[in-house]
């Protein structure tokens, strides 16, 4: 099944997926954590950091991958009728797309990638061992194509997935053809995911509220 967990930074929304697992975990799952953030400067470094001590906490035995690019290849290798796995996160993985590959104008400025990166890093995994699923050829295809890779995809995964995204298109639209673009296309991303997702869960301030499924 798949299920979509949306929320703003620090709403609980990772929290929320990790008690999920937590509870499939007793019921003899296997748990992996798909991490998509990138360890680039010392701030994202600190919070990786953060999230690698909460899921200590969880005394969980996570398998966690490090995924920045090749998220469809990853939940293909991964995914398996007695697993759940949880993607931290998707506006992330959003992000190192369109810096990977998309051409810019030179309106879109290293600043405007710097905002990017504040925005979605607001939901960041951390990773205890990579796995090596990614490469350069990576960088080949555009958004478009990864983005439909994985919607093709989803409907056809065993197990429980878990898919944690923050929410951006609620505040007010950025300055930057960058920034804006990344706002829509996270927005996009919400709705056609949400389309073919079992369940849709948007957590505020650590409550859960249920958009969609049982």
């Amino acid at each position: 099944m798949i299920h979509l967990i949306l929320g703003g930074a620090r709403s609980g929304k990772t929290r929320y997926a990790t008690e999920a697992a937590v509870t499939l975990s007793a019921q003899g799952y296997e748990c992996i954590y798909i991490a998509t953030a990138q360890a680039l400067d010392e701030e994202m470094s600190s919070r990786i950091a953060r999230h690698r001590q909460d899921r200590c906490d969880d005394a969980l035995e996570w398998i966690t991958v490090e995924t920045p690019l090749l998220l469809a290849e990853s939940l293909t290798q991964y995914a398996a009728k007695n697993r759940v796995i949880i993607v931290d996160c998707m506006t992330l993985w959003l992000t190192n797309r369109l810096l990977a590959h998309e051409p810019m104008t030179d309106s879109c400025g290293e600043q405007d990638k710097t905002k990017v990166s504040q925005v979605s890093a607001g939901c960041v995994g951390g990773v205890d061992g990579v796995d090596g699923v990614n490469s350069a050829d990576s960088k080949e295809i555009s958004w478009s194509e990864a983005k439909a890779a994985l919607l093709n995809l989803l409907p056809t995964l065993a197990g429980e997935i878990y898919l944690v995204s923050n929410e951006v298109g609620c505040g007010i639209v950025p300055l930057g053809e960058l920034n804006r673009r990344f706002v829509d296309e996270a927005g996009w991303l919400h709705q056609d995911i949400a389309r073919l997702a079992d369940s849709v869960v948007l957590v505020t301030a650590g409550l859960p509220m249920r958009l969609k499924g049982a």
